[in-house]
């Protein structure tokens, strides 16, 4: 009988799950030598041949960039030009918050003594991945929220959150960026007291520091719904050294299940968050 030859997606799949149980295992643990996995190889492979895709879930950073209405502004200044030895030569500086754009909230942020940018494992920055769509809901009411029983409809279709995960949760909101009023849901956004966008909600927080979870993504500007002026979901989830993801963009293209994201901070040592490139590795 000849093998099966396994589809496209088993074969990212059995990547992702390789590269799981490599993280795993400890050398204690290995009777033998492991046998060499060419996984640069592999990951070619899957991408030249259309197996996968990479899909940006974060916006560039410029002086046009989102901010916390509390924050300041992304500032960038180069300097470029032929220079006397004559030669072109282009070098410049910024100026950035932590907490701007597409960023991460390191536990830290609203959790005392908990994980800093540095602090958080890599092995967490690169996780399964996991979608909830609430965007239905977020089209007629700005201060929808992530629930219990959002949660516990994805875990009926696709069974338990695996630990370790990162959620994303689609709102919708990424459509509105770069308009201040339209993505902070209202005419005075350097008000935070008149904010309105979804968010996550106390209970789902819950939910999801049971699941024990990686981290936790959103197209808004906050984990948090705008209304909210005491941050439960943020406080939930730092204390059990869960990271956020905020100002995310593209999600609209993520299947709800089967996908891996790449999320890597700026390694700022004592850093509360910091600008993020995230990235979805998505099976065509």
């Amino acid at each position: 009988m000849s093998p099966r030859r396994r589809s496209p997606r088993w074969a990212f799949m059995g990547m992702i799950a390789g590269l799981a149980g490599l993280a795993a295992c400890t050398a204690a643990e290995q009777a033998e030598p492991p046998a060499p996995v060419a996984l640069d190889e592999l990951a070619y492979q899957l991408l030249e041949d259309g197996t996968v895709e990479l899909i940006d879930l974060s916006y560039p950073l410029s002086p046009d960039s989102l901010y916390w209405p509390t924050g300041a502004p992304f500032e960038h200044e180069v300097t470029a030009g032929v220079n006397e030895a004559g030669y072109w030569y282009a070098s410049g500086s910024f100026a950035s918050p932590e907490h701007l754009g597409t960023h991460l909230d390191a536990p830290v942020h609203f959790g005392e003594g908990r994980w800093s940018n540095e602090q958080i494992p890599l092995a967490r920055l690169f996780a399964r991945g996991a979608l909830i769509d609430i965007s239905d809901r977020a089209q007629t009411d700005p201060d929808a929220m992530l629930s219990a029983q959002d949660i516990a409809g994805w875990e009926q279709r696709h069974g338990a959150l695996r630990s370790g995960s990162i959620v994303i949760l689609r709102t919708g909101w990424a459509a509105r960026w770069p308009d201040w009023n339209a993505y902070y849901g209202t005419e005075t956004p350097t008000d935070v007291g008149s904010l309105h966008f979804p968010g996550v909600s106390a209970e789902a927080a819950e939910v999801l520091v049971q699941r024990a979870v990686a981290g936790v993504g959103i197209d808004t500007a906050s984990i948090d719904p705008g209304m909210s002026s005491d941050f439960q979901a943020h406080r939930i989830l730092a204390a059990a050294d869960i990271f956020n993801l905020e100002n995310l963009t593209n999600v609209e293209g993520l299947p709800e299940t089967g996908f891996a994201v790449i999320a890597l901070p700026m390694k700022i040592a004592g850093g509360t968050g910091g600008p993020t490139r995230v990235v979805a590795v998505v099976p065509r």
